[in-house]
């Protein structure tokens, strides 16, 4: 059927209108709460301004339950001025009902009224659970999943199938001028993963057997034809990114190892009860932040296990949440800790219903809750709402996430003799992991004497820690790096010279 065309302004309108447009005005009037234009941040070095509040690609656009219209979800975003949208290969039939939406507005590139002004307001991003483009060898520790039906799967069918579910035929066509803003390696949780995704990337050959994911969206990227896997050069997505729940450990690696900048952006798990893990925003945060890319916040409220369903993956329309909060944990304070955390530029919150009550509807009110700035929340109040939360469940509602690790030594410490100076020995390392504070210093000792200090710094690249002992013992001395963080808390780590 051939779509009408519907600008944002013009959508706004025609919806609100009694009884005529998309909607009856009840619908449209499901509570802004005083939200006008919603606020926006820089998205790190992307040159995009996001909304606060990003539409999860889960929740009913995922699991629909039976009287839930997803596409109706989709287009009350939009009405609301909400400019970032997620969505992934994994995510059933996410893609087709972001298809459906997207027709009502006119946002498929050829067709009659094609709004391209309404398509570069927005921030599109999907996502790819496999690791290789070319090849499928099987890695302990790397996963590749897709729903794509296609026996050679990879990473660049599913860009592919991303472009068509969401403009195209739905059936692997596309139409030209469509793209993606942003996509997303899913949910990288090992370093064999971050192996396989970075392999021939560093140099690209088209006669490799096996090609890592990355080398190959970078040429969908560029419009390039390095890997030999996109010979139209076609351009289909405009930046890279990862995802990571698990470990942050894992995500420095990957940010680590990016030593050309391709990676831009990253989907971080983060909610209040973060700290009772491995926590991502005293380690990888730092290092994303560091690095200016920009940062998608995730599992404000851990999959729902902070309200009624049960700590484990989400898989069916009964696990959808569809309610706004408790009486012992209201949404707001949730929602209000992301937003505000150091280095996140936008928060996704998958919605379950949306509804003519403002009080009722999910999206209308997290949209709310999330005008807050980064500097607006203190951190006693932060400590107030990890309490809260740790209520929950016990705290045991991040299962998505490693265990805790409290603060560790510094990794791969090396005492190295420098012959060209004799007497003098140069120490290295990589970074220590943070636990309930930041890292603030490494203290150097030399046969249990101080002799020196080095400033803690987010680690963003291989290159390692580094301290020269300038007045070595002629004997082999004992080094320790202790790793100190802002709490006083103190992790030793012992160095053997290497001669």
């Amino acid at each position: 059927m051939r779509s009408s065309s519907i600008n944002r302004r013009d959508f706004l309108k025609s919806a609100a209108a009694a009884g005529g447009g998309l909607f009856a005005a009840p619908f449209l009037n499901c509570g802004k709460l005083g939200v006008g234009r919603p606020m926006k941040r820089v998205f790190g070095r992307l040159g995009f301004e996001t909304t606060t509040l990003g539409l999860g690609g889960q929740a009913s656009l995922q699991w629909t339950p039976h009287d839930v219209d997803p596409e109706k979800i989709i287009l009350k975003a939009f009405s609301l001025g909400i400019n970032y949208f997620d969505t992934s290969n994994l995510y059933g039939p996410s893609q087709t009902n972001y298809g459906k939406a997207f027709r009502r507005l006119n946002l498929i590139p050829g067709s009659p009224g094609y709004d391209e002004k309404l398509r570069r307001s927005f921030f599109l991003t999907s996502k790819t659970h496999m690791r290789w483009a070319k090849g499928l060898p099987e890695v302990p520790g790397v996963n590749n999943w897709t729903n794509s039906p296609d026996q050679q799967k990879s990473a660049v069918l599913d860009v592919k199938r991303s472009l068509s579910q969401m403009f195209g035929d739905g059936r692997g066509g596309y139409p030209g001028g469509a793209y993606l803003d942003m996509v997303l390696i899913h949910s990288i949780s090992s370093m064999a993963e971050v192996d396989a995704v970075y392999t021939g990337l560093h140099k690209p050959d088209p006669g490799q057997e096996v090609i890592g994911a990355l080398a190959a969206l970078r040429d969908y990227r560029d419009g390039t034809n390095l890997t030999g896997l996109n010979p139209g050069e076609e351009k289909l997505i405009r930046h890279i990114g990862f995802s990571g729940h698990f470990s942050p450990a894992v995500m420095m690696e990957m940010i680590q190892r990016d030593t050309e900048d391709i990676l831009d952006g990253m989907l971080v798990a983060v909610n209040p009860n973060d700290m009772l893990y491995f926590n991502m925003q005293n380690n990888v945060l730092p290092v994303a932040g560091s690095k200016n890319m920009g940062v998608i916040g995730m599992k404000v409220f851990a999959d729902g296990a902070m309200y009624d369903k049960d700590a484990h993956w989400s898989s069916q329309p009964e696990h959808v949440v569809r309610r706004i909060g408790s009486p012992s944990l209201p949404s707001r304070p949730l929602v209000e800790y992301t937003v505000s955390t150091p280095c996140v530029h936008t928060v996704i919150i998958g919605i379950g219903e949306i509804s003519e009550n403002s009080r009722k509807c999910q999206l209308s009110r997290n949209l709310s809750d999330a005008q807050v700035r980064i500097t607006d929340m203190k951190d006693s109040r932060r400590r107030e709402i990890e309490a809260m939360a740790a209520q929950v469940k016990e705290g045991k509602t991040n299962y998505f996430q490693g265990p805790p690790r409290g603060l560790t030594p510094v990794q791969a410490p090396r005492a190295v003799r420098l012959n060209a100076r004799p007497g003098q020995i140069r120490l290295t390392w990589h970074t220590a992991f943070a636990g309930s504070h930041p890292i603030d210093r490494y203290e150097i000792f030399r046969d249990r004497e101080k002799i020196g200090i080095v400033a803690h710094h987010p680690q963003i690249t291989k290159d390692p820690f580094e301290f020269t002992d300038k007045a070595a013992d002629p004997q082999i001395p004992d080094y320790q790096v202790v790793t100190v963080d802002r709490g006083g808390n103190r992790a030793v780590g012992e160095v053997k010279i290497k001669d």
